[in-house]
């Protein structure tokens, strides 16, 4: 590829190789570069200081190598983080959601980093009070994190959590409302968020072990020792992840225990927290349900029966099990039921059908149904739901690559929308000055895979147009068409930006999920190459200009795409990428292997599911092959894709690969999976990754396009 700034010719780090050999299913594998992950590093996660001085070193070389060759781009990156800043209202608010005689919101002070909350009078003084300042409590630390904030149901106390370390070990505090100081109670490890009992004199929350598992839900009695808090349940299964929350008539404690394929709920009243939980339905394997309030009744989103797109049952609440299960809603084919909403006089839920969302109005005592839907080819919708139960108000949000994000809120019973507000974008925005797109690109197999599209309505579409192509396809989460102000600084500048809403998502119904995972793994890649080779054959983009972009175990799709059609793509930025799948997926010490089990497959147990995962596990693929530039971002104490992943999988490429284009390793010593705390910081990186899109496929030095 030609670029406008080359990559000055830098001698990459060299990683020392000691090679460690491991058979299993009577396969050896050899890796040479195992000694990056430190032999303590649940110690690192809370304390980043207790780093192995050798791996510290060689990470801090990465840095200074990446420091390097991105040095030219250094002004770039101002201009960029001057331009999305610009598209963001820094004295932004929420529009606060009524919960009894208060509102309650968050807002941003000019130049702030983080997140206020406060909550207005709904008769009386109109001023704000600030319930939390997330600048002032961020001060003097390199990372800071809100968690969950839970308002007491008599509004005098605030329940919070924070993370300053990146690691998502939560410290809980307690706020008096009144005096805005902190009560003596405070727990530290836990899950980021905690519930009231009905009569706020504690509250439930699950604490972490030291492999970052949520192994129990505690109670806490307020004043109380917490060295003293009550177990209320222990989960011995590392294969399961559990939760702790309540409802909105503070009636019950739901404690929700899932995997990816399996579900089980218990319950107990919230007036009495040491009322031994209930069972709901128990755990087996393929059974998913979600319990939902409903008054006297519960609302079960489930798959049972065969569900596969899911459907909806109610129990009565006093004896929920599931042989008193009834159906409420069917089973609809193709139309998959994503979440619901119980309110006294109606059931909301969420949905996906032909590809888009909709919301549908349910009266509870007539069956009668509506929908709210809108008619763009390509756009997102969301429930914001509510914090009252007794109410005809649902509160939801739109927004369409073109469209700023728009909040509403919907009289269910008069199917009146009121507009609360819409996206401010304080440098301008003009949607008709763009277009949005939804394609349809044809996969190896014939499946057809949708493409969401947004580029500006001058952008040639000649295949000399550069392409930042977004992909994700994993866990059944579906990337939505919303509005994204700082991609517009590359649309700006004649890119296409693009999703690709590949198998392994939700975009086409739980089919399109299963399709995505354990041995059908592989369709995920095969459909993103085959969505660049579209948006090629349309003349969207040129293979050189494609720049594929994803993160996490969208990050694992980019280790996977780039051993399979290096080709195809004229780099490649991956994002904490999970990259050593078959190493991670063999240690069930680490924090998400065994409930990332039902997702990859358990290759310690079977055979096949070790060489299914052996044949496209990035790490273990990387060949002798003409790769593009590629760059990797990570987090040291990130919990979720371990630091040694992408560092050992940079290593391995610059010894493996041909060709002269370079492999770049940017970590941030501070943060963990979320990458920089605060939402200028967080801009910071997005720069970086844009740079590096627009120095690879020579737009480095055009201007933006007013």
């Amino acid at each position: 590829m030609t670029t406008t700034m080359p990559f000055e010719l830098v001698q990459p780090p060299h990683a020392q190789r000691h090679p460690r050999s491991d058979t299993r299913h009577g396969v050896t594998r050899t890796d040479e570069y195992a000694w990056m992950r430190a032999e303590n590093w649940q110690e690192v996660f809370r304390d980043p200081s207790t780093l192995d001085p050798a791996i510290r070193a060689h990470l801090e070389a990465e840095n200074s190598y990446q420091e390097r060759l991105m040095a030219d781009t250094a002004e770039l990156r101002k201009i960029l983080f001057s331009e999305m800043k610009g598209r963001i209202r820094e004295d932004d608010s929420s529009v606060p959601m009524r919960d009894g005689p208060y509102a309650y919101g968050s807002s941003y002070r000019l130049g702030g980093q983080h997140p206020r909350y406060f909550r207005k009078a709904l008769e009386g003084s109109t001023d704000e009070e600030i319930l939390l300042d997330g600048d002032r409590e961020a001060e003097g630390k390199a990372y800071f994190q809100l968690g969950g904030l839970d308002h007491s149901s008599d509004h005098r106390r605030l329940l919070w959590a924070y993370d300053d370390k990146g690691s998502e070990f939560y410290t809980l505090r307690v706020r008096d409302i009144a005096t805005g100081t902190e009560l003596p109670d405070r727990v530290e490890s836990t899950g980021g968020s905690g519930t009231w009992t009905s009569d706020n004199r504690g509250f439930f929350y699950t604490l972490l072990d030291d492999n970052h598992r949520p192994s129990k839900v505690m109670f806490h009695n307020l004043g109380d020792d917490v060295a003293n808090d009550r177990l209320i349940y222990e989960e011995t299964d590392p294969g399961f992840f559990m939760s702790v929350g309540g409802t909105r008539r503070n009636d019950w404690i739901m404690i929700s225990i899932s995997d990816h394929e399996t579900s089980e709920y218990l319950i107990l009243p919230a007036d009495d927290p040491f009322a031994g939980p209930r069972l709901v339905a128990p755990r087996e394997t393929g059974l998913q349900y979600e319990l939902e309030e409903g008054g006297d009744i519960f609302f079960i989103l489930t798959n049972e029966g065969g569900a596969k797109d899911f459907r909806i049952m109610t129990a009565p609440a006093t004896d929920p099990r599931r042989e008193n299960w009834k159906e409420l809603v069917p089973h609809q084919p193709g139309r998959l039921i994503l979440s619901v909403m119980g309110f006294r006089d109606y059931l909301v839920r969420l949905e996906r059908f032909e590809g888009l969302p909709r919301i549908i109005v349910r009266e509870r005592a007539t069956g009668e149904e509506h929908a709210i839907a809108f008619d763009e080819e390509a756009y997102s919708l969301g429930m914001a739901g509510s914090y009252e139960y007794d109410t005809d108000v649902l509160r939801f949000s739109y927004s369409s690559m073109t469209t700023p994000a728009q909040v509403f809120d919907y009289d269910m019973g008069t199917r009146e929308r009121t507009l609360l507000k819409t996206q401010e974008v304080p440098s301008g925005h003009d949607p008709d000055a763009y277009v949005t797109r939804r394609l349809m690109a044809t996969a190896q197999d014939g499946e057809t895979v949708p493409v969401s599209l947004v580029y500006r309505h001058d952008t040639p579409l000649d295949g000399s147009a550069p392409c930042l192509l977004y992909g994700y396809g994993s866990y059944g989460i579906t990337i939505p068409a919303s509005f994204n102000t700082n991609c517009l600084s590359l649309v700006d500048r004649g890119f296409v930006y693009a999703i690709a809403h590949v198998r392994g998502g939700k975009d086409k119904g739980y089919s399109w999920y299963e399709d995505g995972k354990r041995a059908q793994k592989q369709n995920s890649f095969k459909d993103f190459i085959a969505v660049a080779k579209h948006l090629v054959s349309e003349g969207y983009t040129s293979h050189d200009r494609i720049v594929a972009q994803g993160g996490s175990a969208g990050g694992m799709l980019m280790g996977a795409i780039a051993n399979m059609a290096p080709d195809a793509f004229g780099a490649i930025i991956a994002e904490v990428p999970f990259v050593d799948v078959l190493n991670t997926m063999l240690d069930a010490s680490l924090p998400l292997t065994p409930p990332e089990w039902p997702e990859w497959g358990n290759p310690i147990a079977s055979e096949e599911d070790y060489r299914t995962i052996a044949a496209y596990s990035p790490y273990d693929n990387v060949g002798a092959l003409n790769y593009p530039p590629i760059l990797a971002l990570a987090g040291l104490t990130d919990p979720r894709v371990t630091y040694w992943e992408p560092a050992k999988w940079v290593a391995r490429l610059r010894e493996r690969k041909s060709g002269g284009n370079p492999v770049l390793f940017k970590i941030n010593m501070d943060s963990g999976h979320a990458g920089a705390s605060g939402r200028f910081s967080r801009l910071e990186e997005i720069a970086y990754t844009y740079a590096f899109a627009l120095k690879v496929t020579g737009k480095a030095g055009v201007t933006l396009v007013s």
